[in-house]
């Protein structure tokens, strides 16, 4: 069974949960400490070619796949056989293996594959250094890594750490910094930034800018702003939504700041299964409304084929603020392309 993410990580100290916190304080040390000792014990391979890493701080609803989308159209826009690596969230098969959208399903290499699969060619791969050797030996001259931030193998040319920049209601991106599970962290903030060549401000469409106070977190390390931007608009009419993604609460604010007649929303676990008892109290409930049925992209994936004519997909895609900042971080990279 999938647990939705407690909207309590990322409520500063002070909050509610202050018992929770200190109960599972001792647990988020150890965490800590095992994450710390892996990374230092690695010994980071080198595939051959550029690894750019997108990842982040936190567990999950950063905003990390749209960046990856984007960093991979921008490759390949300018004739870069880029491929992407990708753990296979909520898939069943351990990899190598190349996704192939007309043989694999959602439940075979997850949701966030089969939507990059549109973009480039995709592998999944428990083993990171597995699957990057195998992208290579397919022709990649560049493999951008969706998540691995905390993952050693394979070597990195570029690592980048996205954090959604979405402050509100006394909301932080980082909580009050514990790691899970008494906190949303992967690691300390301070030990992920040391790894960090940039770091990317994922903000929502109605936000111009992030929170200057978020902005001085990041010290030294470069920061880019990118908006996450509906590619259209929500569908007219009355309108019930479900999203099973990192931060469910983020699609109902976007989708209210986009004027979306939204009448009801579901929040799911992130990966959940959509499964037809489910969907179908999804309907009922929608019919009893007078609404249509809308969902995330990566929700829409996980449909059942025979559902997908019944929902309607909301994509949105990530837009960087400064493209010239963003052309001077992967300059390092492009050149090292061309001099192959």
């Amino acid at each position: 069974m999938k647990l939705a993410t407690p909207r309590w990580w990322y409520v500063r100290s002070g909050a509610p949960m202050a018992v929770t916190r200190a109960v599972l304080r001792p647990a988020a040390w150890i965490w800590a400490g095992a994450t710390a000792g892996r990374l230092a014990r690695a010994a980071p391979l080198d595939p051959g070619v550029a690894v750019i890493c997108v990842g982040n701080l936190t567990l999950g609803g950063s905003g990390k796949t749209p960046v990856v989308r984007a960093l991979a159209r921008r490759f390949a826009s300018g004739g870069r056989a880029v491929h992407i690596l990708t753990r296979g969230h909520g898939g069943r098969l351990k990899g190598p293996v190349q996704v192939d959208p007309a043989r694999h399903a959602a439940a075979d290499v997850g949701d966030e594959a089969l939507m990059l699969a549109a973009e480039a060619p995709v592998w999944v791969a428990r083993d990171r250094a597995a699957g990057a050797l195998a992208a290579v030996a397919a022709g990649a001259a560049v493999v951008v890594m969706d998540d691995g931030h905390q993952n050693p193998q394979p070597r990195k040319a570029v690592s980048i750490v996205v954090v959604d920049g979405e402050t509100r209601g006394g909301e932080w991106p980082f909580g009050d910094g514990a790691v899970f599970p008494a906190g949303p962290m992967r690691e300390p903030l301070a030990a992920g930034l040391a790894r960090a060549d940039a770091v990317i401000v994922l903000l929502p469409g109605d936000l111009a800018a992030p929170d200057p106070a978020l902005t001085t977190v990041f010290g030294a390390t470069p920061v880019l702003v990118a908006h996450l931007v509906p590619t259209r608009p929500p569908p007219a009419g009355p309108q019930l939504a479900f999203a099973g993604i990192g931060k469910p609460w983020k699609m109902e604010r976007a989708l209210q700041a986009a004027g979306c007649d939204l009448v009801d929303f579901a929040p799911l676990a992130d990966h959940a299964r959509l499964g037809e008892p489910l969907l179908r109290l999804l309907a009922r409930r929608a019919s009893l409304l007078g609404a249509g049925l809308l969902t995330t992209e990566k929700d829409w994936i996980r449909l059942p084929p025979a559902w997908r004519s019944r929902v309607a997909a909301w994509p949105v895609e990530a837009r960087f603020d400064d493209e010239a900042a963003l052309e001077r971080l992967l300059r390092p990279v492009e050149n090292a392309i061309a001099a192959r």
